[in-house]
């Protein structure tokens, strides 16, 4: 195992900002000394003294030169949590900020943490590992909005957590690594921050994905002398003639992450030689004339690569990140990426919203114009979060409103509204005004019409169309049909249906889930028991909430499809008491190895509760357990108990499609499943052209699905399309 590098309290001292105050070298090194005293005795799994850990998050606040204050309370951020020190003692010797700032840190104490020597236990319910963790990235969240310095601290925290990483073992990796890389590195990005976005991202990657992470880095390490050859003689170059147009200049080759030529590899489908900013400089100019004097040299230099050329100064991204990007062909006939920004844009792209913090003289951080508007624009993309309650969906929502890329979209008077990518006309109609978002009824995208589910872009004007009255529709919450994909607009929506009447919601919603579980042929839920795990007293408050949108039958489903075998002693009585074999798509109790056949009486599927029949010669039957076989059979002591295994394969399902004839039907059906990445195994179609009011089509379909999730989804889909009455799963062959 590599030796982790270790910041000693003189090295950190001697690093901390310039601006500091003897005052604020005093109060970090006040709380060091508290730190080193209080967790004197703890080590980390590297075995290292854990203090080391503290040193190292309080060195990253200071590179990112934060407040004194701030630096201390990553000193001590894990001290009242985890030693005896307690919140009046900061307060006592450090004052009512930084003990403010600790407890901030503190809690979020339900942070899976990766420092700690003890490894959760094997047999630890890995289910609500996982809800602790989204609960505590909810509360992470939720922090930014009151103090955005604790989520610094948070960031900075498990940056060293992960640089440290390799002394945990390969499932916690794994798992810490996926969610620093869906999260945290997201979140960084968000605030600006590229510096740590970047290194979480290339940490996080080299545990995901150590294969190709390896891949890359041995090409780049293998092409790192002709590669540093070349820049070395581009940067020659660009400072001679940017010198000679008596423009001062700092040039340095831009590093390469491997994260990002991954990504773009992916995104782009192509080698690691195609990806263009393999090669790159980036050019520090003292002003804004000279950022646009020197493209204009560059370009003169160079030809321009048609397409790859982004003003950010003059049009700044989200997050306020201002720059000026252009890609050109070098004398060797390979692209050249360049980026030219002023110093104060470069300090705004390393650090973020943290470069905006100024200080006053023996005194904490003052924040200026910059920080506010960085704040408040956090504020505004988070305006549905005392909506939301549910931990799962409130970080859902994080990935979609705030993490994911904007798109920038026009009304017909000239207003421009910043919308997460991906969003629909029903958002936009809902992020422009409540009221027009109840009314919509259909939207035009540059002078013509689009469905509801239409993905906008930058740059196009939405016209809504709304009726005088009326309210949203149901569907609009069904997240199988994408029509909407914000939660700012979800939260509105719901709003809407709570305000109806009580017993129009549990109607309503008795009647959603009672349709969709007589769709899927899933008629032996027991309904109290589904309320009970989903935490409500009375299945009627599990109606109602249906009803009202607050509980998504999308939830209901795949939690049913996440149930285990029902315990029936007529079914397992003569079965070995034992662990299931989990080696193939169906696990049967007690026998390895055990051939296994689908039964095509009644065409079982993942989520569907399951019982295996032994046959003479050929293994075993599965069949679901309402199979009128199954009931029928005399031979109880040839039933065992199975379950799904874990490496799913997909599943032949039978379904019924009920619709008015038309042009195209079937192109259209055949189109969505393909999307769905559903195969179509059997067709056939009958048209009775005798029905009274028009040509009514009989078509049956089995297709291989994963799950009754996606067979839910795509049932739903199918119903959704122009002419279906009706799409169900048939529960024989």
């Amino acid at each position: 195992m590599k030796a982790v590098q270790v910041i000693s309290i003189d090295k950190l001292m001697e690093n901390l900002p310039d601006t500091y105050t003897p005052v604020d070298r005093d109060i970090v090194h006040r709380a060091y000394e508290m730190a080193a005293n209080a967790h004197a005795l703890q080590k980390r799994q590297s075995g290292e003294p854990y203090i080391n850990h503290c040193v190292a998050v309080a060195a990253i606040l200071a590179e990112m030169r934060m407040p004194a204050e701030v630096v201390a309370a990553g000193l001590l951020h894990d001290t009242v949590e985890d030693t005896s020190i307690r919140l009046d003692d900061l307060k006592k010797h450090f004052g009512v900020t930084v003990a403010n700032l600790v407890d901030g840190v503190t809690k979020l104490d339900s942070l899976p943490r990766v420092s700690h020597s003890a490894e959760s236990s094997a047999e630890q319910d890995s289910r609500r590992k996982r809800q602790s963790a989204i609960e505590a990235m909810r509360k992470t969240f939720l922090a930014m909005n009151d103090d955005v310095r604790v989520v610094l601290i948070k960031l900075a925290d498990r940056l060293h957590n992960m640089r440290t990483l390799g002394f945990t073992s390969r499932e916690k990796q794994n798992r810490i690594g996926q969610e620093t890389l869906d999260i945290y590195a997201p979140l960084a990005s968000r605030l600006g921050i590229w510096q740590i976005k970047w290194e979480l991202e290339d940490l996080s990657f080299r545990y995901v994905n150590p294969e190709k992470y390896k891949e890359i880095a041995d090409q780049l390490r293998y092409r790192r002398a002709a590669r540093e050859d070349q820049i070395l003689e581009i940067i020659a170059k660009l400072q001679h003639t940017l010198t000679q147009a008596n423009i001062k200049v700092d040039i340095t080759g831009r590093p390469k992450h491997i994260y990002s030529i991954y990504r773009k590899m992916v995104n782009k489908g192509k080698t690691f030689d195609m990806v263009r900013d393999v090669r790159g400089v980036r050019l520090i100019v003292p002003d804004l004339p000279s950022c646009y004097a020197a493209l204009g040299l560059i370009h003169n230099l160079w030809r321009p690569i048609p397409g790859e050329f982004d003003d950010y100064i003059a049009a700044p991204k989200d997050n306020f990140y201002q720059s000026l990007h252009t890609a050109v062909i070098y004398d060797d006939g390979k692209p050249l990426e360049v980026q030219i920004r002023t110093p104060e844009m470069h300090q705004s792209s390393e650090y973020g919203i943290a470069a905006h913090w100024r200080y006053k003289e023996g005194h904490g951080g003052r924040r200026d114009q910059k920080y506010e508007q960085h704040v408040n624009w956090l504020r505004s993309m988070m305006e549905w979060r005392g909506d939301v309650q549910d931990a799962q969906e409130f970080v859902d929502s994080m990935k979609s409103d705030v993490f994911e890329d904007r798109v920038y979209i026009f009304t017909p008077r000239g207003d421009i509204y910043d919308m997460p990518a991906g969003s629909t006309p029903i958002d936009f109609a809902y992020h422009v005004h409540t009221d027009i978002g109840h009314r919509c009824r259909g939207a035009k995208v540059d002078g013509k019409l689009v469905p509801l589910d239409y993905e906008l872009k930058t740059g196009q004007q939405v016209e809504i169309l709304t009726s005088k009255q009326g309210g949203p529709s149901r569907d609009w919450l069904n997240s199988s049909l994408n029509m909407v994909k914000t939660q700012r607009a979800r939260s509105k929506i719901r709003i809407w249906f709570k305000r109806q009447d009580r017993e129009q919601n549990l109607t309503q919603g008795r009647n959603i889930l009672e349709r969709e579980l007589r769709r899927l042929g899933l008629t032996d839920v027991n309904l109290e028991n589904l309320a009970r795990q989903l935490d409500f007293r009375a299945t009627d408050d599990m109606f109602v909430e249906l009803g009202c949108g607050d509980l998504s039958v999308n939830r209901i489903i795949n939690l049913i499809a996440e149930q285990e075998l029902p315990t029936e002693d007529e079914l397992v009585a003569s079965a070995p008491k034992s662990d299931p074999d989990s080696t193939d798509a169906v696990s049967v109790v007690g026998l390895r190895g055990l051939l296994t056949a689908m039964g095509k009486c009644c065409n079982p599927m993942p989520g569907d509760p399951i019982v295996g029949y032994i046959t003479r010669g050929r293994g075993a039957t599965i069949h679901r357990q309402d199979c009128p076989n199954i009931l029928r059979t005399r031979e109880r002591e040839r039933l065992v108990k199975v379950s799904w295994g874990e490496q799913m394969r997909t599943y032949p399902v039978p379904i019924k499609i009920t619709a008015f004839d038309r042009q195209g039907l079937m192109s259209d059906i055949s189109t969505l499943l393909n999307a769905e990445g559903v195969n179509i195994v059997d067709v056939n179609v009958r048209v009775d052209h005798d029905h009274v009011k028009a040509d009514v089509a009989d078509i049956r379909l089995t297709v291989e699905v994963k799950d009754i999730g996606q067979l839910s989804r795509m049932l739903t889909r199918i119903e959704n399309l122009a002419n279906v009455l009706d799409a169900q799963r048939l529960r024989g062959g």
